[in-house]
């Protein structure tokens, strides 16, 4: 299971991050707000911690931009604020579960372990669709209008990837470490490869080009402007 972890406090968070892998999470940490709404919008995770107090952009603000952009990652508050005017205003703006500080770890590991229950119990996405283009993850088969796509294994992992990240730009390293799930060499070039052959079966004979490179930065699947 993979855990954001957004807290300032770094004896806190240190705390936390060792009782969580000691509980058999992978725990990524930032430390300010803008590094957490970044971890939140370009990377998966299972739940996240997030503190609403922050440096650069508070956790309310980073709560209410994912709930805006369709983020549906389980979000536990963590914070000093106790009232319950307080409370409520986290879960209306998009929390799942909020925990005051001081806190016991044994509390907060049993509550984080709930969202993340309660989040594989909801039935999974079984189809993805952008613009024409239709995954069915299920059946593997892939429609571009009324045409069948015939992909390879990774071309189609690669393809999902990119779809369901549709509309954000991910970059050449999150595409190593999520598709192809181990590190690989970063000076290779498989990943621009696969791209040119996902084009070449995706967008060729569309009138709508939908896998986009952007210069320096990565790649996005969307509709174009």
């Amino acid at each position: 299971m993979r855990l954001l972890l957004i807290e300032d406090d770094r004896k806190i968070a240190r705390f936390v991050k060792t009782g969580l892998r000691e509980a058999g999470f992978v725990v990524d940490h930032a430390v300010d707000g803008e590094d957490g709404l970044h971890y939140l919008v370009t990377e998966t995770y299972d739940t996240a911690i997030v503190d609403l107090m922050l440096p650069g952009l508070d956790g309310l603000s980073i709560i209410r931009e994912i709930r805006s952009q369709g983020v549906a990652t389980p979000i536990l508050i963590l914070s000093a604020k106790r009232s319950v005017d307080e409370r409520v205003e986290g879960l209306v703006s998009g929390g799942d579960d909020y925990l005051t500080k001081p806190f016991a770890f044994t509390e907060l590991l049993a509550r984080v372990q709930a969202l993340v229950r309660r989040s594989t119990m909801a039935a999974p996405q079984v189809e993805l669709q952008v613009a024409d283009l239709r995954l069915n993850l299920h059946t593997r088969d892939v429609f571009r209008g009324e045409a069948a796509v015939r992909l390879q294994p990774l071309e189609f992992a690669l393809l999902a990837y990119l779809m369901r990240h549709a509309g954000r730009i991910v970059s050449k390293t999150m595409i190593i470490e999520n598709v192809w799930d181990y590190n690989f060499n970063p000076g290779t070039n498989v990943v621009e490869s696969k791209i040119c052959y996902l084009r070449e079966k995706v967008d060729r004979r569309a009138p709508v080009k939908l896998i986009h490179t952007i210069r320096g930065v990565g790649y996005v699947l969307k509709e174009a402007e």
